[in-house]
């Protein structure tokens, strides 16, 4: 209540101070009785009384500069155009949606959609807003319910390359949309994966309650494949919930400093007994400065432990797994290499995508969901970060991770 509250004091002001029609405050917010309410208190405050003095105009500067200053405390996107659809300002949301937008651009190199310039031309024609969806798909998908209002200028304003005419406000309906997108899919990927499992435990279940129940070797074995079972459909239930969580933070880029050196040795540390275990030896080459990031931690600790296991388990015959690290301008790249037997030219393309497997039966040997690289894509792209696989059969794999640095490098060891 308190955000809502404070969203109509804001709306309130532009409409007294920046004399905007009441209208407009409406744009997004589903309060117009509300916001009403609040623009008439704050006009006439107290009992009523004579009609107040009006004040002087504002003048087509100074109200800039006071509609800026109020958009910026708003939450949703807000862009300000001149009668020339050129951007006057945009607030910090708007900004972080749109990566190169620049005062006194045409908003068609910011927003490349004729459907949102022809409804620009109609609100300036007619002064009527309207509501349409817009899609921004750079760099990731995110869906908008785009509001354009006209802000009622004068003639005079109109003809003022510094007068806003054009306001428009996005509603970002990304989320709301993902949500309902993972619920369908949560139910259709868990009800077939799990299918398969379950039949298993079941058939187990019947053959001890019949042929096999007073046999007790038979009981052991089949409570340890059970066992195994079970196991194998807790860690898909859990893999599952952990790509739809990132999913539905896919449009939030992470904003912590993450040194993706210790991250990397972090994983090293964690899964040393995993690579002896298997008679693979680890070798991580690190750089003599820290590569800073902006990053989730935890989340990149995900990545590169599903590499880096993936290359242990799938290339143990190579017997050999390398960590290094590259810098070239400002991004990082971090190469995991194994020497196994590689991966098919065409498997590669597929291999992030949910449930795809290489060797099926290998790969539920191993304990695998079939989730592990989809993860790492969907985690990389909240990241903005990139994916290469480069794999010749019989000599092994390379998956190569390339993210953005916070700072430039000072100096990073190349790969050999």
């Amino acid at each position: 209540m308190l955000i809502i509250g404070s969203a109509i004091v804001v709306m309130a002001a532009m409409v007294i101070f920046a004399e905007l029609p009441v209208a407009w405050a409406v744009a997004g917010s589903g309060v117009m009785a509300l916001v009403v309410i609040a623009v008439n208190a704050m006009k006439t405050p107290g009992a009523p009384a004579d009609p107040a003095p009006v004040p002087p105009a504002v003048s087509e500067p100074g109200r800039l500069d006071t509609m800026r200053m109020i958009s910026e405390a708003l939450p949703d996107p807000v862009i300000l155009l001149d009668a020339q659809s050129r951007v006057l300002t945009a607030n910090e949301p708007a900004r972080s949606v749109f990566e190169r937008i620049d005062l006194d651009d045409h908003i068609s190199s910011v927003i490349r959609s004729p459907r949102v310039h022809e409804a620009i031309d109609q609100v300036l024609e007619t002064g009527d807003g309207v509501m349409i969806d817009y899609e921004h798909r750079v760099p990731i998908d995110r869906r908008f319910e785009l509001h354009i209002v006209s802000l009622g200028a004068s003639p005079q304003a109109k003809r003022d390359k510094e007068a806003p005419t054009t306001l428009l406000l996005l509603r970002d309906l990304t989320r709301q949309e993902q949500v309902e997108r993972m619920r369908a899919d949560f139910v259709a990927n868990a009800s077939h994966e799990l299918r398969t499992p379950l039949a298993s435990v079941l058939g187990f279940i019947e053959t001890l309650q019949g042929a096999a129940r007073n046999d007790e070797k038979a009981r052991a074995e089949f409570l340890e494949l059970m066992r195994s079972q079970a196991a194998r459909m807790a860690r898909l239930i859990d893999d599952l919930l952990s790509l739809n969580s990132i999913e539905l933070n896919a449009h939030v880029r992470p904003n912590d400093d993450v040194d993706v050196v210790l991250v990397v040795a972090h994983v090293a540390e964690i899964l040393k007994p995993l690579a002896a275990e298997s008679g693979v030896a680890l070798a991580v080459d690190t750089p003599p400065v820290p590569l800073t990031v902006k990053g989730d931690r935890d989340e990149l600790i995900q990545v590169f432990q599903n590499l880096v296991e993936n290359a242990i388990k799938y290339g143990q015959s190579g017997g050999r797994v390398d960590i290094t690290f590259s810098s070239a301008g400002d991004t990082v790249g971090v190469e995991v290499r194994d020497y196994g037997p590689g991966i098919a030219s065409e498997h590669v393309p597929r291999i992030t995508e949910r449930f795809y497997r290489v060797d099926v039966k290998q790969s539920r040997q191993k304990g695998g969901t079939g989730l592990g690289l989809a993860i790492v894509k969907h985690i990389l792209n909240r990241h903005r970060a990139g994916l290469t696989v480069k794999s010749i059969p019989g000599q092994g794999a390379c998956f190569n991770v390339v993210l953005p640095l916070s700072t430039p490098a000072v100096d990073a060891r190349k790969p050999t």
